[in-house]
């Protein structure tokens, strides 16, 4: 089975095609916008790449958050578009949980929520332990304390929580290896439909009337 991944909720937009439990092919680039006008090409670069053709994806999984609110709609509709167009079941893989699988066994995923919060979800051999969360930064050094301790902490907020579990915990990733998501990617369930995950609304506001 051919699983297309996607992921564009953080600083990369990114795209690989497994097979066999490995990666065929693969591409990752470091960008905070811009995700919409590359992702269609990096994707056919990608599928080129591996000798493959949109038709025999079996499976698209993508990223949906929490993230850049609006790289991770551009991560979605790109992955139901191409559902649509080659019958592929479609699967959802949470961004923090991906961050967190580049950690040791007891990992947690960690993204910079701004405002003195993160984005935290904590994972113990591979299972959550805890749901995705945004929180203060004590309150969530507090939280992987209460759940004992000793976690990786993973992502692009992990710096943040250097000062509460110790800076040889700390890994700085600005996106989710390929790998990592290639994995989840085959485990992960099909669903009919997905929806981003938010878990505090966007910043912007419409202008008064």
């Amino acid at each position: 089975m051919l699983i297309l991944v996607i992921d564009t909720c953080l600083g990369a937009c990114q795209a690989a095609l497994a097979g066999g439990g490995r990666v065929l092919a693969g591409a990752s680039e470091p960008m905070q916008r811009g995700h919409q006008e590359r992702l269609a090409p990096m994707t056919a670069e990608v599928l080129a790449e591996a000798g493959a053709a949109p038709a025999d994806i079996a499976r698209i999984a993508v990223t949906i958050g929490p993230g850049s609110f609006t790289g991770l709609r551009v991560g979605l509709a790109f992955a139901k578009g191409l559902r649509f167009a080659t019958v592929a079941e479609l699967a959802g893989i949470g961004t923090l949980q991906a961050l967190a699988g580049s950690g040791g066994p007891r990992a947690a995923g960690v993204i910079d929520a701004r405002r003195g919060q993160v984005y935290l979800q904590a994972f113990e051999a591979g299972r959550a332990v805890m749901a995705p969360d945004v929180l203060p930064l004590p309150i969530a050094a507090a939280r992987l304390a209460e759940l004992g301790g000793g976690f990786d902490v993973v992502g692009p907020g992990a710096s943040l929580l250097a000062d509460f579990v110790g800076s040889d915990r700390i890994v700085e990733r600005a996106a989710p290896s390929l790998a990592v998501l290639v994995a989840l990617a085959a485990k992960a369930e099909p669903a009919a439909d997905l929806r981003p995950l938010y878990l505090r609304a966007p910043d912007a506001r419409p202008m008064a009337s």
